[in-house]
């Protein structure tokens, strides 16, 4: 029996152990569960919509899907009479797939929500370039395209909503420059060049700075790392306001040698006159510039081991770098609803593209921000007593059987599971290779999630004076908890839906809301009293998941609207 069939047999069995003892052992590390064997497509691209449905696409020119459009909605693609759907809505309740339809390649491309929680998709590749996509979170809702949506063609280039509400695109293979989008105002015409994205393709047989990282900072502007190092754009008026040292350790961290990042939690606290808290980015694996080189010749070099955070707010930041369990590249990292940080799917070796990665990396991984690194140093004044066993920050979670490399995808859902898709290495469908085309979608459950572990899990009862928000308004939450409670240990969190592809979630946002009091009004019900974002910059316009956690465990998320 061949060797990598015998770790998937034993990692399985692991698997079922872990479902079959629950969650009542000490050091629970969290459990996987099928969601749907297939949905048809690949999930190469994913966002979840306001009404808790998940839009999931691939691309249009790999030949037929799994799954076929309805009878008289076959689009001329490229020339092609096309009748199979490339792009599905999974509905989380019923696990029903809904085919929806695509008029040219979505391929590669970027996207986001916008202020009314319209899925705004920009780019791809051939006829797909240049076109802006749009599909509202309504009832038989499907794509309306724009063909001349984008000033400049958009393949493998990142998307960032803004405190206007507008959403700036930026990058793509050969594209040195950004745009707005949609285009409603003159200003919005307007192609504005970006050097750093040229300056940061230095490696000739390989551009390693695709995808570039975008986080919007607190400030209003716009954090952008590119290949191994990164500015701060005031992308108004087109000016560098900042440059940050070289990522130390000697790797890139952009498509092909995919790392991933995020925005760590941003805090905000009561009578906060500059209501400008820092902001720290954490960029987690990646590969060596030339990892693709050499794969692409059969050689498969270790990927990097090696994660960095940086104050982005900081006047002369510099990194702080600490090392994950292990090495990881084309691994997504989700932010949860407690603060932690996921890292999941991925390989040890290699780099993203067509079968160039080998050994897939099947334990996630659980990062506290809060807690003392291996190095000593910590960030809060926190108890992290447990009988789990951490290895710096980091904490070994449970594996999953089903490899996730190239053209995967992660999700944190409204009930605090983590949604994973996608996986597909080849050229085409193909169900009969190395790391086959996977169709499947699976749920992880992190280990807050167990229902044996002694502690309750809240539940919303209701938002006054309502769900939509206004900033700095002052609001409360109504939640139920079973049990013993403590409120000292209970805070709110607004999640903001990203929108994930090639290993980087985009968009992606939390914020620990300023909070005046917690009560109990009656046994098990409480009452909080808090107040939301301040400003535009610290929380764009538009949908969040409204979180309750109580002692590590998070609440099923509200969704709330600020405008």
């Amino acid at each position: 029996m061949a060797a990598k069939t015998i770790v998937v047999l034993l990692l399985a069995i692991c698997s079922f152990f872990t479902l079959a003892l629950g969650c009542y052992s000490e050091g629970y590390l969290g459990k996987w569960k099928m969601l749907k064997r297939s949905i048809g497509i690949s999930a190469m691209h994913m966002a979840l919509l306001p009404n808790d449905r998940i839009v999931a696409f691939d691309r249009t020119n790999m030949g037929p899907s799994n799954i076929t459009l309805p009878s008289g909605k076959c689009p001329n693609i490229s020339k092609f009479i096309d009748c199979y759907a490339h792009s599905v809505e999974f509905n989380l309740a019923n696990r029903s797939v809904r085919a929806l339809t695509v008029l040219s390649d979505t391929w590669c491309s970027s996207g986001a929500l916008d202020p009314d929680g319209m899925l705004v998709q920009s780019g791809g590749y051939n006829d797909g370039q240049r076109v802006v996509r749009y599909l509202k979170p309504c009832p038989n809702s499907d794509w309306v395209e724009d063909p001349k949506g984008l000033i400049q063609p958009r393949w493998y280039a990142s998307s960032q909503i803004l405190p206007n509400g507008k959403i700036i695109v930026v990058g793509g293979r050969f594209q040195y420059s950004y745009e707005f989008i949609p285009k409603t105002s003159k200003s919005d015409h307007k192609l504005y060049q970006l050097p750093f994205l040229k300056e940061t393709n230095y490696y000739r047989r390989a551009e390693n700075n695709l995808y570039p990282f975008t986080h919007l900072s607190p400030d209003g502007n716009l954090f952008i790392f590119a290949n191994d190092r990164a500015i701060l754009l005031d992308y108004v008026n087109n000016i560098v306001v900042r440059n940050y040292p070289v990522m130390p350790g000697g790797f890139s961290r952009n498509y092909p040698s995919t790392g991933s990042s995020v925005l760590l939690p941003l805090k905000l606290l009561l009578n906060n006159t500059t209501n400008t808290p820092d902001a720290e980015v954490l960029i987690c694996g990646g590969t060596l510039p030339n990892s693709n080189f050499h794969a692409n010749k059969g050689e498969f070099l270790d990927a990097a081991k090696t994660c960095g955070r940086l104050v982005i707010t900081k006047e002369n930041a510099e990194w702080e770098m600490e090392d994950m369990p292990m090495n990881r590249v084309m691994g997504d990292m989700l932010l949860l609803p407690t603060g932690d940080v996921l890292v999941i799917n991925g390989a040890a070796k290699g780099t993203a593209g067509w079968g160039v990665a080998r050994e897939p990396v099947l334990n996630p991984l659980l990062y506290h921000p809060d807690m003392p690194s291996s190095n000593g140093t910590s960030n809060a004044n926190i108890d992290f007593s447990t009988d789990q066993e951490h290895q710096g920050r980091f904490l070994i979670l449970s594996p999953t059987a089903i490899p996730r490399l190239y053209h995967s995808t992660a999700h944190l859902l409204s009930d605090g599971r983590v949604l994973v898709g996608g996986s597909n290495p080849n050229r085409n469908y193909n169900f009969t290779t190395l790391y086959p085309t996977e169709l499947s979608l699976e749920v992880f459950y992190p280990p807050y999630l167990c229902s044996d572990n002694g502690k309750s899990r809240p539940s919303i009862a209701w938002v006054n004076p309502s769900v939509e928000l206004g900033y700095k308004q002052k609001f409360s939450v109504g939640f139920h908890l079973k049990g013993k409670s403590d409120t000292e240990k209970m805070y709110v969190t607004m999640v903001a839906p990203s929108f994930s592809t090639h290993s980087f979630s985009m968009n992606q946002r939390l914020l620990v809301l300023a909070l005046e009091q917690v009560s109990e009004t009656s046994t098990g019900n409480f009452v909080v009293e808090g107040y939301a974002p301040a400003t535009t910059a610290l929380a764009p316009p538009g949908y969040y998941q409204l979180f309750v956690v109580h002692d590590g465990v998070p609440s099923r998320g509200t969704w709330v609207n600020i405008k």
